[in-house]
């Protein structure tokens, strides 16, 4: 039996909506909705899969170069080439998504 739809109940909020109330209570102005073409917002997302990808990329083929590596400071100078280029790509990645946003 099916059970009767109640249009007046409650619904659960999404992650986006919680956050769009938390920034008004803290007294930030919300984004326009507006702000940004529905073509520069999959361009974004474009951008965002792109540097993730080679996130992954770069994660795993790190994990393989350290597991390979018995010497600790040999180790230790790949943990540092890991985070140095992870950071590079996240810049580029910010940079390439200010200049969508027109900044």
């Amino acid at each position: 039996m099916a059970m009767p739809k109640d249009d007046h109940a409650p619904r659960m909020k999404s992650a986006y909506e919680l956050a769009l109330e938390r920034m008004e209570r803290e007294g930030i102005e919300r984004p326009r909705e507006d702000a940004v073409s529905a073509e520069t917002r999959a361009e974004m997302d474009q951008v965002r899969r792109r540097a993730e990808a080679k996130l992954a990329e770069l994660e795993i083929l790190d994990r393989d170069r350290r597991r390979k590596l018995a010497d600790p400071a040999a180790r230790e100078e790949e943990e540092k080439e890991y985070r140095a280029e992870r950071r590079r790509i996240e810049e580029e990645r910010d940079r390439k998504l200010e200049k969508l946003r027109g900044g």
